[in-house]
């Protein structure tokens, strides 16, 4: 992602308030990168954060398939390295609201798409936030 884009900006801003314990500010920070994205591109990664500020599993996974229309809908490769963390949230969405089916769709899905993951911190959690979940699911049944 472009670090100078503003939409990544607000959101980088809204994670930081997410760390310093100020979801009301990370929420507004996020709802306003929604609110000022030019393109799909920029929708996807707004979306993608205000998924995670919704009061319902209903609103967040409404989001998370928001995010994933508007990557889905760039025609290019910048948000290739975003598939296995939309995914792995709609997994997790799916799996909050008892449709495992679903969820193992999505969790198969992120795990094939995880070759684009740098071996970093990100990666990582994101490798890790897959395991986890098809474990959950595999202790289900």
């Amino acid at each position: 992602m472009d670090p100078e884009n503003p939409i990544v900006k607000l959101c980088a801003q809204g994670m930081q308030a997410e760390f310093d314990g100020k979801p009301d500010v990370a929420r507004a920070l996020f709802t306003q990168a929604w609110d000022t994205a030019q393109d799909d591109y920029e929708a996807s990664i707004a979306a993608h954060f205000l998924a995670r500020h919704q009061e319902t599993p209903e609103d967040a996974l409404h989001w998370n398939q928001e995010s994933l229309a508007r990557a889905e809908a760039v025609a290019d490769e910048r948000v290739d390295s975003f598939y296995p963390s939309l995914y792995l949230n709609l997994g997790h969405s799916y799996e909050v609201l008892g449709n495992l089916k679903e969820a193992s769709k999505y969790y198969d899905l992120a795990a094939a798409k995880t070759e684009v993951l740098d071996e970093d911190r990100y990666g990582g959690i994101v490798r890790q936030g897959i395991a986890a979940g098809k474990a959950r699911l595999a202790a289900t049944g």
